[in-house]
C-alpha cells in the first residue's frame, strides 16, 4: 500500500486503532478521525514508530460541517486512497421506549455520517480510478438485537449502502465492501456483565471473544490488490456466531 492514504474513522481507540496500525503496517499513510484529539495524537504517534506519516483530525461524525473541514485537511495532507467507515455510537432502549433523540443521535452518526464521509472521496478517487471504501457494519445488522433498533438499523443501512455504492463505482475501479463483526473485546463490549459475557460465548462456535486485530487484518485485505475482484461483500468476523 505504498503511497496509498487510508483515512480511518473512530481511529483513537478499539477497532480504529488496530485498523490504522494494520494499514500503516502496509506501509499506508494514515488519516486518523474521531473527536478526542489527545487520544488521536497518542495513535498517530503509534503509527509513525512505525515509520509511517499519520495526521490527526478531530471531528464529530455528527456534523456535517465537521465532516467537511476533516476531509478539507486530510486531502491536504495527501489524496485518500481508502476510506474505513468505523466510528460508531449507540443509544440503547427497548423500542417502545426509545425517544425520537435516541433514534436521531444513532442514525445521523452511524448511517448519514458514514453516507457523508464517502461522498468526501468519491470524487478524488473517481479521478484516481482506484479506491477502497470498508465500511464496518455489525453482526447484529444481520440478525437483528433486541434493545438496539436504532443501532441496527443504521448498521443494515450501512451494509444496504454499500451495495448500491458498489454498482456505481465499480466502473471507476472503487470497490466498496462491509465488514460485519461480531463481539469484540472493546471498550463498547467492557461495559457487559460477566453472566451476560458468558451466554454470549455459548452462541460464538469460536467460544471467545474477537479482538480488535481480527477485524484490522480483514479491513487491510479488502484495502489490498488482493480484494480487487471483490466489492459488495459483506464479510462476517464473528467466530460463527452468524453464518
Amino acid at each position: 500500500m505504498t503511497n496509498r492514504t487510508a483515512f480511518v474513522t473512530g481511529a483513537s481507540r478499539g477497532i480504529g486503532r488496530a485498523c490504522a496500525l494494520e494499514l500503516a503496517r502496509a506501509g499506508a499513510r494514515v488519516v486518523l478521525a474521531a473527536r478526542n484529539r489527545e487520544k488521536l495524537e497518542e495513535v498517530a504517534a503509534e503509527v509513525r514508530a512505525l515509520g509511517v506519516e499519520a495526521l490527526a483530525v478531530a471531528f464529530d461524525l455528527s456534523s456535517p460541517d465537521s465532516i467537511t473541514a476533516a476531509f478539507a485537511a486530510a486531502q491536504a495532507f495527501a489524496p485518500i486512497h481508502i476510506l474505513v467507515n468505523n466510528a460508531a455510537i449507540t443509544r440503547d432502549n427497548l423500542a417502545i421506549r426509545m425517544r425520537p433523540a435516541e433514534w436521531d443521535a444513532v442514525i445521523q452518526t452511524n448511517l448519514t455520517g458514514s453516507f457523508l464521509c464517502m461522498q468526501q472521496v468519491l470524487r478524488g478517487m473517481m479521478q484516481e480510478r482506484w479506491g477502497r471504501i470498508i465500511n464496518i457494519s455489525s453482526v447484529v445488522g444481520e440478525s437483528g438485537n433486541p434493545g438496539q433498533a436504532n443501532y441496527v438499523a443504521s448498521k443494515a443501512g450501512l451494509i444496504g449502502l454499500t451495495k448500491s455504492l458498489a454498482q456505481e463505482m465499480a466502473s471507476r475501479n472503487i470497490t466498496v465492501n462491509a465488514i460485519a463483526p461480531g463481539f469484540i473485546e472493546t471498550d463498547m463490549t467492557s461495559v457487559l456483565k460477566d453472566d451476560l459475557k458468558a451466554e454470549l460465548l455459548k452462541r460464538i462456535p469460536l467460544k471467545r471473544l474477537g479482538q480488535p486485530e481480527d477485524i484490522a487484518a480483514a479491513v487491510a485485505f479488502l484495502a489490498g490488490e488482493g480484494a480487487s475482484y471483490i466489492t459488495g461483500h459483506v464479510l462476517d468476523v464473528n467466530g460463527g456466531m452468524y453464518m
